[in-house]
């Protein structure tokens, strides 16, 4: 290679090799200072747009984790407010129980009015002013709410609604079956008592519609309830089954037989005056173990009524009616006149009646042989009266209705604020694991850049001495021009 002045090509490669030298010694010094192996786009392109995508999705989670524990503390503001509602409601019963006994004068009902009044106000007053961040939550306006509780859109949990607890909103929602054969007494069978089968009753709350409720032909109201029980209970309705029957005016003395109960169980007894039953009941009492049927006397003052009933609501029937005595002897069942040698049997079949937990109970596709009003009828808490013994009992089944309702609340709010620390927990499980997934991709690690910087700093002192060496070389031709 000859020698020249004009291009020092040792120095301009001992310059470009300080230059790279450079450039790697100012990204380790820039990775060490931020703790960043991305600094910019430059040190690595796909993994920028990765460790971005990463950032958004933990900063998201990280908010829908906020949100959540906002949500819990909006669910414990409306479920500690509802336990106040609780409270008064509790006192309000407690009032109602005092109330309807009979020694009580007027003055202390009025005086128990007073009181359950200004607690029905409070009650009111909580419905209608307890808010959380300004939004009302008991007054029936907090419905179709959705919760964000993820970083992408859609990502919610809703809460339908919550429990309105104003007193206008508490009380019973109740339907009673109507329909032309319950409550009623049918003639000429112990057993057939002319119900029809269902296969799609319909039940509708706000809660929802159930479906496809059933029920046998000739179905007691214990077995209407039951169906009604095990369907209705995802939309809150509850049945009840009642059922009870008078069998009096017993035409004349003799020993009484008759069939009782769905296993058309034997029941005889001598009953010396018609106007003493007293034998016929402690017969009826003796076979109870069997037909589920129970006799009392109608009347504590009377002796010749009594009344028959079952703790389920199932069907009463009576068959084979006799008389050992002479003549077309009879008696009075469920209203209906039995005549020895005549009509000897008839069926008693009891009501059922329907509540709900969760507003207004319609029924739909229903045989109108149980159902005729398919629409519930509301009692609130605001129109209560325990001035009277009366009004005071009456007040109880509201009362329970609205406990019921409120305690439902309560239950559904817990369940929330359950799922709520469960998504909490799952949303910081996830942002963990992308936290050190983009940690992986966008942190530095020290132990190496250490030692790319040390490489680094000695590789730039090695080219800062070439560059002044390379430039040095010139001075060589200075020889020559000497010589």
């Amino acid at each position: 290679m000859g020698m020249s002045i004009n291009t020092n090509v040792s120095s301009l490669t001992a310059q470009r090799s300080s230059s790279k030298v450079q450039d790697q010694l100012s990204t380790s010094m820039a990775r060490l200072s931020s703790g960043l192996r991305i600094n910019s786009a430059k040190d690595d392109a796909a993994g920028l747009a990765i460790s971005e995508r990463f950032s958004t999705q933990i900063r998201g989670l990280n908010q829908a984790a906020r949100n959540a524990n906002d949500a819990i503390s909006l669910a414990q503001t409306a479920e500690g407010a509802l336990a106040s509602v609780g409270d008064n409601l509790q006192r309000i019963r407690e009032l109602s129980v005092q109330s309807a006994n009979a020694t009580n004068s007027a003055s202390d009902r009025a005086a128990l009015q007073a009181e359950a009044s200004q607690l029905v106000a409070e009650v009111q007053r909580v419905g209608t002013q307890t808010a959380f961040n300004g939004i009302n939550l008991l007054d029936g306006s907090f419905t179709s709410k959705a919760f964000q509780v993820g970083a992408n859109a859609g990502e919610t949990i809703s809460i339908a609604s919550i429990q309105d607890a104003r007193t206008s909103s508490l009380g019973s929602h109740t339907l009673t079956t109507n329909g032309t054969v319950v409550g009623t007494t049918v003639t000429g069978s112990a057993s057939n008592n002319g119900i029809g089968a269902e296969t799609n009753l319909t039940l509708t709350t706000s809660a929802g519609t159930s479906s496809a409720i059933s029920y046998g032909a000739n179905a007691g109201a214990d077995a209407i309830a039951s169906a009604i029980n095990t369907a209705g209970a995802n939309v809150g309705v509850t049945a009840t089954a009642s059922n009870s029957a008078v069998l009096d005016q017993l035409s004349g003395p003799g020993t009484i037989s008759f069939t009782l109960g769905a296993g058309a169980t034997a029941v005889s007894a001598v009953v010396a005056d018609q106007n003493d039953l007293s034998s016929l009941v402690s017969a009826i009492n003796g076979v109870a173990g069997t037909t589920g049927i129970t006799a009392s006397f109608t009347s504590t003052s009377a002796k010749n009524s009594i009344t028959l009933s079952t703790t389920d609501g199932r069907n009463i029937g009576l068959g084979a009616f006799a008389n050992s005595t002479a003549g077309n002897d009879t008696v009075r069942f469920g209203g209906q006149t039995l005549t020895e040698g005549g009509t000897v049997a008839a069926i008693k079949t009891g009501t059922v009646s329907l509540s709900s937990t969760k507003g207004a109970l319609s029924v739909g596709s229903s045989n109108a042989d149980v159902f005729n009003a398919t629409n519930s009828s509301f009692s609130s808490l605001a129109a209560i009266d325990l001035s009277t013994a009366a009004g005071a009992t009456s007040a109880l089944s509201v009362i329970d209705s609205a406990l019921s309702q409120v305690n439902s609340g309560r239950a559904d709010l817990g369940a929330v604020q359950n799922r709520f620390s469960s998504t909490i927990s799952s949303l910081q499980t996830t942002s963990e694991n992308l936290s050190a997934s983009r940690s992986r991709i966008q942190d530095a690690d020290f132990a190496s850049e250490t030692a790319s910087l040390s490489r680094a700093q000695v590789l730039q002192q090695a080219a800062t001495a070439m560059v002044a060496q390379a430039n040095q070389l010139p001075q060589q031709v200075l020889s020559l021009l000497r010589g």
